[in-house]
């Protein structure tokens, strides 16, 4: 078959959940990707569907914080000095949109799709026998002082309480009752019980594209930016020959502006690196959920692999060479918090997440082109909300009665901003 009712382009979580709920509504429906199913920015993140995930990556107002940033000597976040001119402009941008009424419009409009994300997860999980992957042990966020804890949950933990998001506060000997094997280096953690994890997004993501195979969908390998149009129809390439669709999703995560930008469109995307890599535990410690060290901008995770070390924010061009010197800075601090052993891998991974500077997706149509749809700039999110943003777009794309309001994730947005 070269004719599709729909053609989506990537295979990470974003693009095979779209995939899989354009299926259910009865579309024929490819999947086009260089890569095999999770191998990219789906591969590589602390594997965690936040509950909580309503409060902003916000630009930094207090002086003294911006001093130690603009040092380069942060784990949180470090930056090439010669990339810094080409960000600076997003980085105002950033600034603008995570203001008091930007972190009230991102909370507003981010938690309905946050309560509805571990759910969508559940539904595809129970068809695609990833259940097992799944934790519902919550995750942990530690302090190192008290007035770390106050400076960075005051805000946030409003917002639970305004959306009915439950927490609870732990003291230092509570941190230790719960994850025995973890040093008391934490004056006080906040533990998110209905936030899920799971023991490999990667794994999670291969399963749901056997599904979607099972399906009767189909996968194949191409180059995205082989999109073009053909009279009525949207054409992509591959081996087996062109395939064409009168929908096409873009799902392409950090490389969508591959695709887009030729295309004339304009959007304020950029891309933050960041590293991981796996851990053996020594003798048989071990962790219950992911635990982020707050301060040190890091989060430990148990994985299938072993214990996974996530950093921070790393700005740079997306295809630069690995400097993972993130990685060196934390590890002293994630060795003294839990008994690491050797490392499973020889070099740290290195992958990129989407963001626009609103810290909010794109979900619907593309405003220049009928037929194609934006599913993109998912930021820190992109596993949490894959399953629930590829039924919205699928929604929009049937003319369904979408589950919550997409108006907030229109790319139109940006217009004149």
């Amino acid at each position: 078959m070269d004719k599709f009712d729909a053609i989506v382009l990537g295979a990470g979580i974003v693009g095979v959940s779209a995939a899989i709920h354009l299926l259910r509504r009865n579309r024929t429906v490819l999947i086009l990707d260089r890569a095999a199913p999770g191998e990219g920015t789906s591969y590589g993140n602390a594997g965690v569907i936040e509950r909580e995930g309503f409060y902003p990556i916000v630009f930094p107002r207090n002086l003294f914080e911006l001093y130690r940033i603009a040092r380069n000597t942060e784990a949180r976040l470090h930056y090439n000095r010669r990339f810094l001119p080409r960000i600076a402009p997003w980085l105002l941008k950033l600034r603008r949109e995570t203001g008091r009424r930007g972190v009230e419009t991102y909370a507003e409009a981010m938690n309905p799709l946050l309560a509805h994300a571990a759910a969508e997860h559940g539904s595809l999980a129970g068809k695609s026998r990833a259940v097992e992957f799944f934790r519902g042990t919550g995750w942990l966020k530690g302090y190192r002082s008290a007035a770390s804890f106050e400076a960075g949950t005051r805000a946030h933990l409003a917002l639970a309480e305004e959306f009915g998001v439950r927490y609870q506060v732990l003291d230092a000997h509570e941190i230790v009752d719960l994850e025995p094997d973890i040093a008391p280096v934490f004056a006080r953690a906040v533990l998110w019980p209905d936030s899920v994890s799971v023991s490999s997004p990667g794994g999670v993501t291969k399963a749901h594209a056997r599904l979607f195979e099972s399906m009767g969908g189909s996968i194949a390998q191409g180059d995205a930016r082989s999109l073009r149009r053909e009279n009525d129809l949207w054409v992509v390439d591959r081996a087996t020959g062109p395939a064409r669709a009168p929908d096409v999703v873009v799902a392409l995560g950090p490389w969508a502006m591959d695709l887009l930008s030729p295309m004339g469109y304009r959007l304020p995307f950029a891309v933050k690196r960041g590293y991981h890599q796996h851990f053996k535990p020594r003798g048989d410690a071990g962790l219950d959920r992911p635990v982020v060290d707050v301060d040190h901008g890091y989060v430990l995770t148990p994985m299938r692999q072993g214990y996974r070390i996530t950093t921070g924010i790393e700005f740079d061009e997306r295809d630069a060479p690995a400097t993972p010197v993130q990685m060196e800075r934390v590890l002293p601090q994630a060795r003294a918090l839990f008994p690491l052993g050797e490392p499973v891998e020889r070099e740290p991974w290195l992958g990129a997440r989407p963001c626009f500077p609103d810290s909010m997706p794109i979900v619907g149509p593309a405003p220049k082109h009928p037929g194609l749809w934006l599913d993109i700039g998912h930021g820190h999110l992109g596993f949490t909300l894959g399953p629930a943003t590829g039924r919205l777009i699928a929604e929009q794309i049937t003319r369904e009665m979408p589950f919550i309001d997409p108006a907030p994730f229109s790319a139109l947005r940006f217009k004149g901003r």
